[in-house]
């Protein structure tokens, strides 16, 4: 425990309130240390203490934030990442996002625009052939969209063959297929329903039938909906498709697409939209699979 009237260590006591106790935690990594571990860690030392130091966090406040992170990672599995989507309603892995982007164009322009992962996505997602669907168990307030485009390299402008592309979205429940549990999903859905893997052809086209997304509550039988929930705020996410997009010799993407329609595009739940993400659904003629159209191109740049 720190002395008020003794600062400088005497009688075997320590400031642990002060910046030097900060300085000798940094100051305990070794010689070894990876520099970019380093770096990292001497940044989150010093703001982690500072933010202690800031609310005056006490010992019960400081235990309930650890019983968070525990219980996030308690549900977390293959299928769902609790953890991330704590970071989500937070706004870190938006804006993590955004810092590897600003990055990435400044020696490339006209890159697709990136967005989170989201806690959802999965590895084992079947592949399918181009013009194939991903919508088996489709609801009947679903509007089916053929979703189609190209991928290219930013570079040359050339298409870019066996390219993957790996889509996931919701039903017009809020609901995915993976979540079948007590948390109070959609046992309804078989496994795998509403994703799949794309591979392009030799033009760098794919295509695919989904469903035209809809607005969903993020789950809140975890921490991360709880914490909404003390926050006083909503747990929307607007209307929106997942894509994660590789191809050899390429940066991978990983990126939502937004219904520019849907009224929660100014307020999302975990702050993923951009202007250069909303997309716009139009009337598909002549295919009685699907009353609306998408076409969406993708630009990849080279690996770094």
């Amino acid at each position: 425990m720190a002395s008020s009237t003794d600062q400088n260590g005497q009688n075997g006591y320590v400031d642990v309130l002060g910046l030097e106790f900060t300085r000798n935690v940094i100051g305990s990594m070794g010689p070894d240390t990876w520099p970019r571990l380093r770096e990292v860690m001497t940044a989150l030392i010093k703001h982690v203490h500072d933010f202690a130091r800031d609310v005056q966090l006490t010992t019960d406040e400081w235990m309930a934030g650890v019983q968070m992170i525990n219980w996030a990672g308690q549900m977390s599995d293959s299928k769902r990442n609790e953890g991330q989507l704590l970071c989500d309603v937070i706004g870190l892995e938006s804006l993590v996002d955004d810092i590897t982007f600003s990055a990435a164009t400044k020696s490339t322009s006209g890159l697709t625009a990136s967005a989170i992962l989201g806690p959802f996505w999965r590895s084992d997602a079947p592949i399918r052939e181009n013009g194939t669907t991903i919508t088996f168990d489709t609801p009947e307030d679903g509007q089916i969209v053929f979703m189609h485009g190209k991928v290219t390299s930013v570079e040359t402008g050339r298409p870019l063959a066996n390219a993957t592309v790996d889509v996931w979205q919701a039903s017009t429940n809020g609901k995915n297929s993976e979540r079948l549990d007590c948390r109070g999903q959609d046992s309804k859905q078989r496994d795998c329903n509403l994703r799949g893997v794309f591979k392009t052809d030799s033009e760098g086209k794919y295509s695919f039938y989904c469903l035209r997304p809809t607005p969903y509550p993020i789950p809140q039988d975890g921490p991360a909906g709880k914490l909404l929930g003390l926050m006083d705020r909503h747990v929307f996410r607007p209307a929106h498709i997942h894509l994660m997009v590789c191809a050899s010799g390429c940066r991978s993407l990983t990126t939502q697409i937004f219904d520019e329609d849907c009224k929660y595009l100014g307020n999302d739940s975990v702050f993923a939209v951009k202007d250069d993400l909303k997309v716009r659904f139009v009337p598909r003629k002549d295919d009685p699979r699907a009353e609306l159209e998408l076409e969406y191109n993708i630009s990849l740049a080279k690996a770094a």
